[in-house]
């Protein structure tokens, strides 16, 4: 039986269209023992999104970025948040997109990106799936300060960091970003093992 056996969507309403768009949705679930159960959840749409983890084997250190996010601050987090560069595709295929947004990230024109998972980031309100990449990088593909675009409200700091001090900002609770977790720990069981 497929998932469309077993759902029926009754409605739906627009409750915001700003940013992304916030539906609720009710629907009638099929439990396992055969009943009809009928749920209305809220679901938050503003598109997929790819990351990337640039990396340089030899010095063994990565390049993240320092910024701003209100969701965590309004959540109670008083700092700014260390990530993966990171942005919404936007129409544009992964591969592209990602190299787009590491040279307004990050400064740097990256050459042989690999994708290597995608993942659904919080899929009990939130469409968004995200597509992670890797990427080599040397200083000299660097082609710019980075920074972000100012009029779309990005002030991103460039940070390159020793790969073990990434690591251990995590564990110490610098690095609280799921999507820089999962490719720092990607990086650690297939990079720089």
């Amino acid at each position: 039986m497929s998932i469309s056996d077993r759902i029926r969507l009754k409605g739906e309403r627009v409750l915001s269209d700003s940013f992304g768009t916030l539906k609720s949705t009710t629907f009638e679930w099929r439990r396992r023992d055969g009943q009809w159960q009928t749920m209305t959840r809220d679901v938050f749409d503003h598109g997929n999104a790819a990351a990337i983890l640039p990396y340089n084997l030899q010095r063994r250190t990565v390049v993240l970025v320092s910024q701003f996010r209100l969701p965590t601050y309004v959540n109670g987090y008083d700092g700014l948040l260390i990530e993966a560069a990171a942005g919404l595709l936007d129409d544009a295929s992964p591969e592209d997109r990602i190299r787009a947004e590491a040279e307004e990230e990050i400064g740097y024109r990256l050459h042989d990106v690999h994708k290597v998972f995608e993942a659904f980031m919080s899929p009990g309100s939130v469409t968004e799936k995200i597509h992670f990449f890797v990427a080599e990088y040397e200083p000299e593909m660097r082609i710019g300060d980075g920074g972000g675009l100012a009029h779309e409200g990005e002030d991103i700091e460039v940070l390159e960091l020793a790969f073990d001090e990434a690591i251990a900002m995590i564990a110490d609770g610098r690095i609280v970003d799921g999507k820089t977790i999962m490719l720092l720990q990607h990086a650690a069981l297939q990079i720089f093992r």
